[in-house]
């Protein structure tokens, strides 16, 4: 026998392992890309006699991170936590804690998204009602993103240590003897604490609303210094108006004539300096301190703190304008100024007090601000801006100090001074229609859709470039023969400013502002004012089961609708696995599919069918149904989901795929594609529908 005869009859005789080997490797690709960047662990601890924690664990892949269950709306997919067998056996105490997240601005949805990076920690408290409850059964529906982002579910069925149940059991019996004897009887340390415990739960049971985290997610690092420099931006913004700068000199001279050694007089301006610091940094610590975390957390997306924000910040620039004056009242100026006659550190401590208070009609606007935006990133926010803030206030007067002859190069008081009021004034005006916006898109109400937005802003800003150039003045306005050269050059960003925002009445992006107005979805025409410019859809009916979507493109939000519609066109379909709440799926619409090479095939070359996996809507009973491994398909989302990893054995997106009217897949050497380069896309886009003809 030669060695080709025996490989044959080997292979005869084995071939059963063969094929099972073939098989085993197909299938472990097939599934290579179900992703699950998370591993969950979960246990019960008791805490006291009717209490307990349940206390949930996850480690995350490098780079992967998971949003927090107090992510704001309008962001990313928040932490779901659902307890599935509550009802009768348990009651919850609070809502649950997390342990150490990060936060950090998201510029595709504006807002502060909080999320885990390397692990996430939860915990509930609970307190057994029911002796025999042998598990604690919760699920939990989360996001993780990288590159691209998954929608997940995890069920946890938690079993009730003997332990626990014994003194659950206990505590149940406990309180029913007490109750029996409360009646009638004087109340004794037993029945006040019977009385707390069923305080507490009858607490537990009536607060079903959601609650914040005790404690804050701290600010990352990035938007901390971020904080830092635009608040000292604010405080030497805040020296040039005319209620701090003619102070400059008048306070150094008192310094320099007070002092009877040059020393003393650079000590004394030093503690003058950190006086002011510590006046504004303690108000931080005070806005803070009265809000507390919970509220300032919420501050971003509240729809009242928005409303009221708006409101008091049209009132700082109807002063700043020359509407009216705001001042505290006189008799607090007069008390601190007879305290700072005392001398000593706490004279300068009190003519820092008095600094702070003659001047609130100028700083007061501009510090209301600072504390809102500062306060949107957590509780140490407001402190880490008054900290910014003061420093750029508190450095001129010592500096100054020091060198007295500095003093010499100083502009004269003017009508300057009120124009840089007047300035801000406007810069109050155009920011207050950024909150009331910020509540209109949560009220989803579209009151200030995207163009009337616009042509705020194009008015107000028009009307400063009309007023530095000299055409509107004021009330409080010194007569102006001649406008400055700083003035010219200022008036004419202004001014170049208010042109390059008019086209984005027409759908121009407008990249230089798009944290600021509504996202072009938002609008009343999504080609802008006209309607003429980006595709016949605009002027058409549009198809069955069709809207419009990013860019003009048509996109169909069912899979069956998409399909019809593409055999009667005869084109080919790309599914689009998307999710309402996905950073990486608007990254790939803002940035790849506004592409000028790829933007006219998404419109005219294909059929686009966008499955939304996070769709929350509850599906007909009669198309609910549950999978081979048991899960339940209730929603739309589950159902996307679900034809995602079955047909194409991922659970990521974004996710898109080029089929045939068959559903076959057009790239045979890729059949999918997710988050990558435009022109990786481009190449896969025309590799498929070059296939299909």
């Amino acid at each position: 026998m030669n060695i080709n005869q025996y490989r044959v009859m080997s292979l005869r005789k084995n071939w059963k392992k063969y094929v099972l080997l073939l098989m085993f490797l197909f299938f472990a690709k097939a599934n290579a890309q179900i992703l699950e960047p998370v591993k969950w662990t979960a246990k019960i601890e008791r805490k006291s006699n009717t209490n307990a924690v349940l206390i949930f664990d996850g480690i995350l892949d490098k780079d992967w991170h998971l949003y927090s269950q107090f992510t704001p709306d309008g962001g990313p997919l928040p932490l779901e936590i659902a307890f599935k067998n509550q009802k009768g056996n348990y009651n919850l105490v609070g809502k649950a804690k997390e342990g150490k997240t990060k936060t950090a601005f998201n510029d595709v949805f504006g807002v502060n998204e909080t999320f885990f990076e390397g692990k996430a920690h939860v915990e509930q408290e609970i307190i057994i009602t029911n002796p025999d409850l042998k598990t604690v059964e919760v699920e939990f529906d989360f996001q993780v993103c990288k590159e691209v982002c998954i929608n997940l579910s995890k069920k946890f069925s938690i079993a009730i240590p003997p332990s626990l149940k014994m003194e659950a059991v206990a505590t149940v019996k406990e309180v029913k003897l007490d109750e029996t004897k409360v009646a009638g009887l004087a109340v004794d340390t037993t029945t006040t604490a019977v009385a707390s415990a069923k305080n507490e739960t009858a607490k537990t049971e009536v607060d079903k609303s959601e609650t914040k985290p005790e404690t804050s997610a701290p600010a990352s690092p990035r938007s901390l210094w971020s904080i830092f420099f635009v608040a000292f931006l604010f405080g030497f913004t805040a020296l040039l108006t005319p209620c701090v700068f003619p102070m400059i000199p008048m306070t150094v001279s008192f310094f320099t004539k007070q002092s009877k050694t040059r020393a003393a007089g650079i000590r004394n301006a030093i503690i003058y300096g950190i006086s002011i610091i510590v006046i504004y940094v303690a108000l931080g610590f005070l806005v803070s301190w009265i809000f507390g975390a919970d509220a300032l957390n919420s501050l971003a997306t509240n729809v009242w703190f928005n409303l009221g924000f708006f409101v008091l910040l049209v009132i700082f620039a109807t002063s700043f304008l020359g509407g009216f004056e705001i001042m505290l009242p006189n008799s607090w100026a007069n008390k601190v100024d007879q305290q700072a006659d005392r001398g000593g550190v706490i004279g300068i401590l009190f003519m820092a007090l008095a600094l702070a208070i003659v001047s609130f009609s100028c700083t007061g606007p501009i510090v209301g601000s600072l504390l809102f935006e500062a306060a949107t990133n957590g509780v140490i926010g407001p402190i880490v801006g008054m900290f910014g803030f003061s420093l750029a206030l508190a450095l001129p007067f010592m500096l100054f100090a020091m060198f007295p002859g500095w003093l010499n190069s100083l502009p004269k008081s003017g009508g300057w001074l009120n124009t840089v009021k007047v300035f801000l004034g406007f810069l109050e005006l155009a920011f207050a229609f950024k909150f009331l916006s910020n509540a209109d898109l949560v009220l989803q109400l579209h009151f200030l859709e995207r163009e009337v937005f616009l042509v705020i802003w194009i008015a107000i800003f028009g009307a400063l470039a009309l007023y530095l150039f000299g055409k509107i003045t004021l009330p409080h306005d010194s007569p102006l023969g001649h406008i400055s050269v700083g003035r010219l050059y200022l008036g004419l960003v202004t001014l170049a400013f208010t042109v390059y925002l008019i086209p984005g009445l027409w759908g121009a992006p407008l990249k230089l502002i798009s944290a600021f107005p509504p996202p072009p979805q938002y609008s009343e025409s999504p080609f802008g004012v006209g309607g003429s410019g980006n595709s016949s859809a605009s002027t058409e009916k549009l198809p069955k089961g069709a809207e419009l979507g990013p860019h003009g493109i048509v996109v169909f939000t069912d899979y069956e609708d998409g399909l019809a519609y593409a055999k009667s066109i005869n084109k080919p379909m790309m599914l689009d696995f998307t999710g309402h709440a996905c950073v990486n799926c608007r990254k790939m619409e803002n940035n790849v599919w506004s592409d000028k090479k790829v933007l006219p095939i998404l419109k005219n070359d294909i059929v686009l069918i966008s499955l939304y996996v996070d769709d929350k809507r509850p599906l007909p009973a009669d198309q609910q149904f549950v999978t081979a491994k048991g899960d339940k398909i209730e929603t739309i989302g589950d159902k996307w989901t679900d034809f995602m990893i079955s047909k194409y054995k991922t659970n990521t997106q974004p996710l898109y795929v080029l089929t045939d009217l068959e559903g076959k897949s057009l790239n045979t050497a890729k059949p999918t594609i997710s988050y990558v380069s435009t022109e990786e896309y481009l190449a896969w886009l025309k590799t498929g529908i070059s296939n299909f003809k």
